[in-house]
């Protein structure tokens, strides 16, 4: 299966994204990859609005018919707004990872963190590798 790796992402080895907004703020998801790698996705776990993220800690977890992983922060910072319909219909990762399936948009308290995130080729080069 082929899947997307768009450039304007930095991809963490645990499989979240990060897209940089215009604001600076860092809105986070997992990939299609990941998405595959699970399957049905049937539960999901986020933190609250205002919770605040440490970069390599778990954040919340995902469930599907196969696992349960945790979901790890590619960055530091305060959560400023929550995809709350996920919640209630987390399938709906699988149709959109990259869009409206957004998981968190975080106030970074570090930009340079994402320095330490791979690039879309990086990334792909990684997971395809396995």
């Amino acid at each position: 299966m082929a899947f997307e790796y768009p450039v304007d992402l930095k991809y963490a080895d645990s499989h979240e994204y990060v897209r940089v907004n215009e604001e600076g703020m860092a809105i986070i998801g997992i990939t299609a990859f990941a998405v595959d790698q699970l399957g049905d996705v049937v539960f999901l776990e986020l933190p609250e609005v205002g919770d605040t993220l440490e970069k390599g800690e778990t954040f919340g977890t995902i469930e599907s018919v196969k696992a349960v992983e945790d979901l790890k922060a590619p960055v530091t910072g305060e959560v400023i707004e929550r995809n709350d319909p996920l919640l209630d219909t987390p399938e709906q990762i699988a149709d959109d990872p990259y869009g409206d399936a957004w998981m968190l948009k975080v106030k970074m308290e570090n930009a340079d963190e994402l320095e330490d995130a791979m690039s879309a080729e990086e990334y792909q080069e990684q997971v395809e590798g396995i």
